[in-house]
């Protein structure tokens, strides 16, 4: 195998393919990319078999072939070229990649290509497209609150599909953050439900374009957009009934200036513990009192103007949970709804927008 191609023609695909192999080397083959030229262009494959990226880009081909190098290894090479310099792969005898540009010449140990684990192939036959802004809106609104935790059915984001309209729903036990948007003139079969791995949202944020197509089969979810088709496997299990979760009917209600809730929470939540990282809410008449205390700093208060309706009530969060709902939100007042001391709070805009978005909120007992 043997091409050239020019370093800013490739850069950019061998960064997302760092993002995406196997960084643990927990099987070594996964900390490499498969590297594929033939007629006029070179294909790269990454996988660390939960996640996986192909492209392709035209070069000069000298020579066709298939090999496959450290992800890792090669991003850094070509990096450290001087930009709009020419590239050259070319694979030796001895199991090796050299890669040469004006002085500058590597030699990089490789491992065969029939190690590499099969990626699987979409084939895009459902004419689904989506708004790729809009999506990349909504994993925003969703992303901060999926699990770390064990349980592997909550690390990643309920997709819902369905005639004209989008869902993307994610929570972490303690929290839950719901958006949906309307699609123009899409038209499903039968409705399409699938847990997108958090890995797999991290990627898509980066994908740069005005529309993403989407497809899955049986054990995977497909997303392509330009010369890039990002493969994600379905985590399996059953997504918490969120629906069950979004309370209803709270009678205590408040609008506030998202600014001014942000940066009083950021002030007092410098006082907070560090495990808990709690504050306290204090709702009377037309304002809010926030106090935090830690037995080895002290302690702090502060004061903000609301538009309340409803009883004195006391309460407690995380405040970190709340700064991550108000720094996605786009508008300028938020509205909180609640019910009463140990019961969630259901936040949201004030006003309507584009993208519907809720935020479910468990309170801490103080």
């Amino acid at each position: 195998m043997k091409f050239s191609i020019k370093k800013k023609d490739i850069i950019d695909e061998l960064q997302l393919l760092h993002g995406i192999v196997e960084k643990r080397n927990t099987m070594p083959i996964l900390a490499n990319i498969l590297v594929s030229a033939s007629g006029s262009e070179v294909e790269l494959k990454g996988t660390d078999l939960e996640v996986g990226l192909k492209t392709y880009f035209p070069a000069k081909v000298e020579e066709e072939g298939s090999i496959t190098i450290s992800g890792r290894k090669v991003f850094e090479i070509v990096k450290s070229l001087p930009d709009g310099e020419m590239v050259t792969f070319k694979e030796s005898k001895d199991l090796t990649m050299e890669i040469t540009s004006g002085a500058s010449e590597f030699k990089v140990l490789c491992l065969p290509k029939e190690d590499y684990p099969q990626v699987p192939e979409p084939k895009f036959e459902k004419n689904i497209v989506l708004p790729l802004d809009k999506f990349q809106d909504m994993i925003d609104r969703v992303y901060y609150a999926i699990t770390q935790e064990q349980r592997y059915y909550l690390s990643g984001a309920l997709l819902i599909l369905k005639d004209n309209s989008m869902e993307l729903v994610s929570t972490d036990g303690h929290r839950l953050a719901y958006t949906s948007s309307a699609i123009e003139k899409m038209k499903l079969s039968s409705e399409i439900r699938a847990i997108v791995a958090k890995k797999t949202l991290s990627e898509l944020r980066k994908f740069e374009d005005d529309s993403i197509e989407f497809d899955l089969d049986e054990s995977n979810l497909f997303f392509k957009v330009k010369n890039r088709t990002l493969i994600s496997r379905i985590i399996e299990g059953k997504f918490p009934n969120y629906d069950a979760v979004i309370p209803k009917d709270n009678p205590n209600t408040f609008t506030v200036s998202k600014e001014e809730i942000t940066d009083a929470v950021r002030r007092v939540s410098l006082f907070s513990t560090e495990r808990s990282k709690g504050i306290k809410f204090y709702l009377e008449k037309n304002k809010i009192k926030l106090f935090s205390s830690n037995p080895e700093i002290g302690e702090a208060r502060d004061k903000v103007d609301i538009d309340y309706t409803g009883e004195d009530l006391e309460i407690g969060f995380n405040s970190q949970y709340l700064l991550d709902f108000l720094a996605t939100v786009s508008a300028e007042t938020v509205r909180f709804e609640l019910k009463d001391t140990n019961s969630s709070v259901l936040i949201k805009p004030e006003v309507e927008e584009d993208i519907e978005y809720v935020y479910v909120l468990m309170p801490m007992k103080l």
